[in-house]
């Protein structure tokens, strides 16, 4: 009778165990994109990985409308985590461009890859730079879109004003069927190279891509620090063979600065300790590294990331 006792006593006490260890455990979840994007895959690769490597953390993928409505989840601190564009996020601290109030508790764990500036011009059209466009039917993107922000920093150092051209606001796809039909000479697309729609374009309609020089590139940084500078390989898209130097903004993975040190200190451990088997999920997770992690940077690190980067020997940069 005594060794049923000490064996239910024992029993007991794992049971108490077991629940306070499994209370212990911290739920997050990752806002991401739709499934057919890019964020969702790499998301769902991430959650795995910090899942599975950071002894305190649950993490969910959650499939969510991209940088604009992440942001607002983050912002109203609906959610923990979210994949975010650097230059969304920038005017989300700021309340600017399509935000209404700012969101000053917006912090970053890392910049991810870059998504890339296409200006796309008609060969007929005869634009040779983004000062051509004076006069031309152009598309500058969905009205209130980060495409359509990013064209309009490029517009502010070109010295150009919608004005002064013929605008349309159009999506993605929009945009390439009015260029099919002649009736655009040149719309703006955000996006990872090579972009489909673009790819479907080029296959039947001659088609270009202005380049941003160094002197334009730099004026550019130095007013929108978020902007870094790419390169669109020669060959990417049917007839355009020489390499495009353009501006890109970067995928950026932001946390709110409510999810405590120790949390985002685990996620950015098990994150980067592991990168390899994230970069697997997806051909653009392979151009996530810590050599780039601060590229574009434009919200300030998270304290928690802040202590893992310094406690593998990272300078931090200094986010104005």
């Amino acid at each position: 009778m005594r060794i049923r006792k000490v064996l239910l006593m024992a029993l007991v006490v794992g049971l108490v165990f077991s629940v306070g260890t499994a209370q212990a455990k911290t739920f997050v979840s990752i806002a991401t994109g739709g499934t057919g994007g890019t964020y969702y895959p790499i998301g769902g690769g991430i959650a795995d990985v910090v899942s599975r490597y950071a002894e305190d953390i649950q993490a969910t993928a959650e499939t969510g409308n991209a940088a604009v409505a992440n942001l607002n989840l983050l912002g109203t601190h609906s959610i923990e985590f979210a994949f975010v564009q650097n230059d969304t996020a920038w005017w989300a601290a700021r309340g600017e461009i399509m935000f209404k109030n700012a969101f000053p508790n917006i912090r970053a764990i890392a910049t991810l890859y870059p998504e890339t500036n296409h200006l796309v011009v008609m060969k007929k059209a005869n634009i040779k730079n983004i000062y051509d466009l004076k006069g031309k039917r152009v598309s500058v993107g969905a009205p209130g879109s980060g495409t359509e922000a990013d064209m309009r920093c490029l517009l502010d150092i070109a010295g150009i004003k919608y004005d002064d051209m013929k605008v349309d606001f159009l999506d993605f796809n929009n945009t390439v069927d009015r260029m099919k039909d002649g009736q655009l000479d040149a719309g703006f697309v955000v996006g990872g190279y090579p972009v489909a729609a673009i790819m479907d374009l080029a296959t039947t309609h001659d088609v270009d891509l202005v380049s941003f020089d160094d002197d334009f590139l730099a004026k550019l940084q130095e007013k929108y620090p978020f902007y870094i500078k790419d390169t669109i390989p020669a060959g990417t898209y049917k007839g355009i063979d020489r390499d495009v130097q353009t501006p890109a903004v970067m995928a950026m993975l932001a946390v709110d600065a409510d999810v405590p040190e120790e949390v985002v200190y685990q996620f950015t451990k098990a994150l980067w300790e592991h990168i390899d088997e994230v970069q697997r999920v997806h051909a653009k997770a392979q151009l996530i590294t810590l050599e780039t992690a601060f590229d574009g940077l434009s919200v300030p690190l998270h304290d928690g990331a802040i202590r893992y980067y310094k406690e593998i020997g990272l300078e931090i940069p200094e986010v104005k």
